[in-house]
């Protein structure tokens, strides 16, 4: 019998800005050595500059060709390619206010710090708190519609195959995760059964 705890081979990791989608993705990668795939990284390009539909559907579908990976994205261009591959969706449902104050610490962390994150692209706090490019009002704005599209969305036939895994705080998120095992402790499993 397959162990639960073990969430795929392919995996999606879902939730709203800030939630902690990336840190999750690159950690159960780590943990299943799978590559990890930030669809941030393949949308921008240097100075922001955005990726045209088709190309950022070509870079993801070449990410996503092999048979091992987790993703980490929202992107709806890219949506149904990227479920159709997957067998596992995660969601960082987490409440509003989490995911705002998450997403300030990170901002100021970015921001002090310098940190460069995707093809020498740097955050700007200020940036955030001008109403047209804040990441605050886009969760804001998005962050209850996006729940209903997630909700309507895991009903449709077309996404069956997928196994779903809801969580829904920070705490839930490092309790499941300390549940998965490491391949290391996968391989050492696999052996014990094949050698008794």
């Amino acid at each position: 019998m397959a162990d639960t705890r073990v969430p795929g081979r392919r995996i999606v990791v879902i939730g709203s800005s800030g939630s902690g989608k990336t840190t999750l993705a690159r950690e159960l990668a780590m943990r299943l050595g799978v590559p990890h795939i930030e669809a941030d990284a393949l949308y921008w390009g240097p100075n922001w500059t955005p990726a045209q539909p088709d190309e950022f559907h070509r870079r993801v579908d070449q990410a996503t060709a092999g048979d091992r990976w987790a993703f980490d994205g929202n992107y709806s261009v890219v949506h149904r390619l990227v479920w159709s591959r997957a067998d596992t969706v995660i969601w960082l449902d987490y409440p509003l206010g989490i995911i705002l104050w998450r997403l300030l610490r990170r901002s100021v962390r970015r921001s002090v710090l310098g940190e460069e994150l995707w093809n020498g692209n740097r955050e700007s706090l200020w940036k955030h708190l001008l109403p047209r490019d804040s990441l605050f009002y886009w969760v804001l704005t998005t962050h209850r519609r996006r729940r209903q599209r997630y909700e309507a969305t895991l009903q449709q036939p077309e996404y069956a195959h997928l196994r779903f895994i809801r969580l829904r705080s920070p705490r839930d998120t490092a309790k499941w995760l300390a549940s998965v095992p490491t391949t290391a402790t996968l391989r050492e499993d696999a052996g014990a059964s094949t050698s008794s």
